[in-house]
């Protein structure tokens, strides 16, 4: 009798991120060069408004693009899952571009303001199709890489963004800054361009599509918080009504926008965009007054304030690479892990307060709060499409996006109001406060983190 032939064994060639090259180069330059566009206008803005002659008009040209970002996030994600990314980014692109542009050759603010609205609408279709794009083109095992590349591109603009555009503000003026990313979106774009073909487009039929209504409330809102902040002093009356009123409608037009459960983290999806709102607040809101700590307790000149930025850059960047990893870890665990480690990096940057003691014990701790901030961030993107049914990705995207922009819209206008109302001297216990409030935030999302892991909804 013959012996029964073996079978040879089958082997299966893990997917790399080199065979999808292009995406990778393309997706990579793109969010560069949004990240450059975002460093470069906090160095820029000054001298728009004092050469304008518009200083009264600063809140409303550094708040506009928060507002059309996030309302137009609820028109970007149901367009993606309608006609496929391409579109939505082929118009983000082009919106992004002539943004540059009128703000580049504006005569008045008026025009600069504009500029900077469509620069939101712009930032919000292109960080949507992204996703998508990714989603649909990448299998599901290279997405922690590809998240991790996204963050790696915010590294090159923190560090040398201020920079770049303080020497081209100062030797060839700040039009120069708009007009120089201009120039380079046509290269960016034609290194993304080969792979936009791997995007195969998935039939929905809106349904889920958010009311414009709500959408509109809500940027009106993240304007309206942004305004009355700046107006505590002079009007402390009717600024903190406005403040109120914007905070309730802003909550109640949050919670029409993101999905049923979001607020009370029910399980799955609801507790993933719950998340990504609590790390906003608690990494993002904090971070965005960390220079003005530095320049006002400890003495610190503007390029040596700048040091937090570049920090944050280095350390999200270094704790996504740690997620992108093949860990042997749950995503819930390696969410829970990052989590904490921005829950005591926090905790230890309130050190920061404390009079005579060297920054760079706090400083430490924030950069701990980055790496913890870079492991969630990309975390929470993983399990958001992990959890999404490939017709409501770009929802999906849309509604995490935006529980993050309102959280971080929040926060602002809380610590706005606390500087406004102690300057122009605010000290040590406004920003404790701050810390504290970050801290907290980042400790109940570690409470959430347990309920990320629940199966996807079925579509």
């Amino acid at each position: 009798m013959e012996p029964m032939p073996t079978r040879a064994p089958t082997t299966t060639t893990p997917p790399r991120l080199r065979e999808h090259l292009a995406l990778s180069v393309g997706t990579v330059a793109m969010v560069t060069l949004t990240a450059f566009a975002d460093r470069a206008v906090g160095t820029a803005l000054p001298s728009i408004v004092r050469d304008l002659d518009a200083l009264a008009s600063f809140g409303l040209a550094n708040a506009g693009p928060a507002a059309s970002f996030l309302v137009t996030l609820a028109f970007a994600g149901a367009w993606a899952d309608r006609k496929g990314p391409l579109p939505v980014l082929r118009t983000g692109v082009a919106a992004f571009g002539l943004a540059q542009l009128l703000v580049g050759l504006a005569p008045t603010i008026a025009v600069v303001v504009v500029g900077r609205l469509l620069s939101g609408v712009g930032e919000a279709l292109v960080d949507v199709s992204l996703i998508v794009l990714v989603a649909r083109a990448l299998p599901s095992e290279l997405r922690p890489r590809i998240f991790s590349l996204v963050s790696a591109a915010w590294v090159l603009p923190s560090v040398l963004g201020p920079v770049v555009t303080g020497l081209v503000t100062e030797q060839l003026g700040w039009r120069w800054v708009f007009l120089g990313v201009l120039v380079l979106v046509p290269p960016t774009w034609l290194l993304l361009r080969p792979a936009l073909g791997a995007a195969v487009p998935v039939s929905s039929d809106g349904s889920a599509a958010v009311g414009a209504g709500w959408a509109v409330a809500a940027g009106l809102s993240v304007l309206a918080l942004t305004l009355a902040g700046e107006q505590l002093t002079a009007h402390p009356g009717p600024a903190w009504l406005v403040l109120a009123g914007a905070a309730v409608l802003l909550a109640v037009a949050v919670a029409r926008l993101l999905p049923v459960g979001t607020l009370r983290g029910a399980a799955g999806l609801p507790a993933v965009i719950a998340v990504r709102g609590l790390v906003s607040v608690a990494f993002g809101a904090v971070g965005a007054f960390l220079p003005l700590l530095l320049t006002l307790l400890h003495g610190f000149r503007p390029s040596q304030a700048g040091i937090s930025l570049t920090v944050t850059g280095v350390a999200w960047a270094f704790g996504s690479w740690v997620q992108g990893r093949d860990l042997p870890f749950r995503r819930a665990t390696v969410l829970r892990a990052g989590l904490v480690a921005m829950t005591a990096g926090l905790a230890v940057a309130t050190l920061l307060v404390v009079p005579g003691l060297s920054t760079w014990w706090g400083l430490l701790g924030w950069a701990l709060a980055g790496v913890g901030m870079g492991i969630s961030s990309s975390t929470l993107s993983v399990l958001m499409l992990d959890l999404s049914p490939d017709d409501q990705q770009g929802r999906n995207n849309s509604a995490a996006q935006t529980s993050a922009a309102a959280a971080m819209a929040v926060g602002l206008a809380f610590g706005g109001a606390l500087v406004a109302v102690t300057a122009p001297s605010p000290g040590p216990m406004v920003f404790l406060v701050l810390l504290a409030g970050g801290t907290l935030a980042a400790a109940l999302g570690v409470l959430l983190a347990g309920r990320v892991g629940a199966p996807a909804p079925s579509s």
